[in-house]
């Protein structure tokens, strides 16, 4: 129980943290909103090719504004060693990353959500009818983007060309994840929706996999 109530503590400074300066939620809020409006302007709202190619343009706008949030995850623990003394507080580090991954998460699932009814506006597609469903896909493929992008962070943020390592391994990494991502939202934004089970399956895979994983080598990462 005591890595769960590390894990509590430090997810509470993550949120005071975030809150207090905006910087990620406003970060990301504003590059989603810009993809998603100037693509929209190459569709005609009433065509089928927005409920074919929409839900692609706005799982890439996550992706890309999810790299843009993990940048920094790591990068304020870098000042002043206070890496080092979470490590010495805490009894199991994995809490520092269970703390870290759902902190991300709960972020960008916010920014979804929030800029959901701009996309529906925009694209003229209806959301309401299959809003849960929708929620469900959101929350799976942004845990699976957190869990690796905030391994990932921890790696970069300890390299010369953290700017650059971050991107260049968060993407092909999830590749996976977004082409899965992308296949269930187009199923649910159809005109007749429908869940593609097996799309929803592998993100449940790929998030169990990747934590387990991560919970193992988690220690290893932290080291300088």
């Amino acid at each position: 129980m005591s890595m769960f109530s590390n894990a509590t503590v430090l997810l509470g400074k993550e949120l005071r943290t975030e809150f207090r300066s905006r910087e990620l939620l406003t970060t990301t809020a504003v590059f989603i909103v810009i993809v998603v409006v100037l693509f929209s302007f190459t569709f005609d709202p009433t065509s089928a090719e927005a409920r074919r190619f929409a839900p692609g343009l706005l799982w890439l706008a996550f992706l890309f504004a999810a790299s843009l949030m993990l940048h920094p995850c790591f990068l304020r623990e870098m000042n002043n060693d206070t890496l080092s003394a979470l490590r010495l507080s805490v009894s199991d580090p994995f809490a520092i990353f269970l703390a870290k991954l759902v902190a991300n998460t709960l972020f960008l699932l916010f920014v979804e959500l929030l800029l959901l009814p701009l996309f529906a506006v925009l694209y003229n597609i209806p959301v309401l009818p299959v809003f849960g469903r929708l929620v469900m896909v959101f929350f799976l493929g942004s845990l699976g983007v957190s869990i690796a992008g905030t391994a990932l962070s921890a790696i970069s943020a300890q390299a010369r060309m953290r700017e650059l390592l971050l991107p260049l391994l968060l993407l092909p990494l999830l590749t996976p994840v977004l082409i899965a991502s992308t296949e269930v939202t187009i199923g649910l934004l159809d005109r007749q929706p429908f869940v593609q089970w097996t799309g929803i399956g592998f993100l449940a895979v790929f998030d169990v996999v990747f934590l387990t994983a991560l919970w193992i080598l988690g220690e290893f990462l932290l080291e300088e």
